[in-house]
């Protein structure tokens, strides 16, 4: 709703100079708010016509004050006009600082100055991250967008918008109106407030609006396959050729632990002869860059065998129907799990590894995982279920004693 601003001239008569001349000053009221300030025009008390407000027009003089008067008037319309525009929250300082050219910093937006981060970082693209990295970042930014539009009816907001109750309503947004799981949230929000703490590092923000802001907890449970299941799965035959093939590979990964993109970048010469002669997986890790190395188990070496061609070691299939197929294998093998490509690395650290007593450092060596913390964190309630079952069998041969 546009409110109409009121401007008035007045004088100060108890700060008359020395030649009894008095300030005129300017009065602004926008939104039941005042702004006063100087003009540097000083008259004659007697010359001022309270009543209107102005300066009474007799003399040289007073035609000189009454036009510099007009100038301002007219410059603080401009102004308000100009701010109007913008489509923008504004108050009656915004048009005083905008008019006098009082503004100490320009106001930048929020969307557009994601797009101007968004830019840099894709020129980094193949340097310093991976395409994969800039498209996430832009996915946020695409949702962030869509948010100012559906909260503020508005194509972007200044700075000056951004609070924690913000992204309270982002985060909500973003789970109501988006349909979006908590984790994914999370990371969304993660990514939104890299660009807003080069903001602050920039001088554009006094400080970080969403230092107070905590992410809420997922607690994430880890999806394997137990020893029996792992089993049942080896020994069984599908008659469809893009099942078996996707089940083979599946397996080929719960002894590898090798995530998607490693499983469908692996190439004949990743296959390397280690120092105990015995074969390895040799690559880096596409998430991390960290090199990786993999002793390469018969059960994995088998499947390789078994699929390998000249040109590539195991068949080619996109991640999203991969996912699809192993959903019709769990409902054929009767595995009452959701199976992801992702469970396949699950079980090689879970079923695998760690429930063969391989210890926590090298499975997170072999994870190619960045830090110890990330594996302590992932697969701590699997060791901590190891150690149950272990003292559940010594309890039982205790009672046999």
């Amino acid at each position: 709703m546009n409110e109409k601003l009121s401007i008035l001239f007045l004088i100060k008569r108890n700060k008359q100079n020395k030649k009894g001349l008095c300030p005129i000053f300017t009065r602004l009221t926008y939104q039941k708010k005042r702004k006063e300030f100087a003009t540097g025009l000083f008259v004659k008390p007697e010359e001022w016509d309270a009543g209107n407000h102005m300066v009474f027009a007799r003399g040289v003089d007073n035609q000189f004050l009454i036009s510099e008067l007009m100038l301002i008037k007219q410059k603080v319309n401009k102004s308000l006009l100009a701010l109007q525009l913008k489509d923008i929250e504004f108050d009656v300082n915004d048009i005083y600082n905008h008019a006098f050219k009082k503004t100490t910093k320009v106001e930048i937006e929020v969307i557009s100055y994601f797009r101007d981060y968004l830019s840099k970082m894709e020129k980094l693209i193949g340097k310093d991250i991976k395409e994969s990295t800039w498209k996430k970042f832009n996915y946020v930014c695409n949702d962030l967008e869509s948010f100012v539009q559906y909260k503020f009816h508005k194509m972007d907001i200044p700075f000056s918008f951004l609070k924690l109750s913000f992204l309270v309503d982002f985060e909500y947004y973003l789970r109501t109106t988006k349909n979006q799981k908590q984790i994914t949230i999370n990371k969304a929000i993660q990514r939104f407030k890299k660009p807003i703490k080069v903001a602050v590092s920039e001088g554009h923000l006094d400080k970080d609006p969403f230092m107070l802001h905590r992410s809420k907890t997922v607690k994430k449970e880890v999806v394997f396959l137990t020893n029996e299941e792992l089993k049942k799965l080896e020994e069984y035959e599908f008659t469809q050729t893009r099942l078996q093939q996707v089940k083979d590979m599946f397996v080929f990964c719960c002894y590898t632990g090798l995530a998607y993109t490693e499983m469908a970048n692996l190439k004949p010469d990743h296959i390397q002869k280690g120092f105990d002669k015995n074969l390895w997986i040799k690559m880096s890790r596409q998430k991390t860059e960290k090199p990786i190395s993999i002793p390469l188990l018969h059960q994995a070496n088998d499947i390789l065998n078994k699929h390998r061609n000249d040109s590539q070691l195991l068949p080619i299939i996109s991640n999203q129907r991969f996912n699809s197929y192993l959903k019709e294998i769990a409902e054929i093998t009767g595995i009452q799990k959701r199976l992801t490509h992702h469970t396949a690395r699950k079980t090689f650290a879970s079923t695998v590894l760690l429930y063969n007593d391989v210890p926590m450092e090298i499975v997170s060596e072999l994870l190619g995982h960045s830090s110890i913390t990330i594996t302590e964190q992932s697969y701590g309630k699997v060791v901590q279920k190891k150690v149950s079952e272990e003292m559940q069998k010594l309890m039982k041969k205790w009672r046999k004693n």
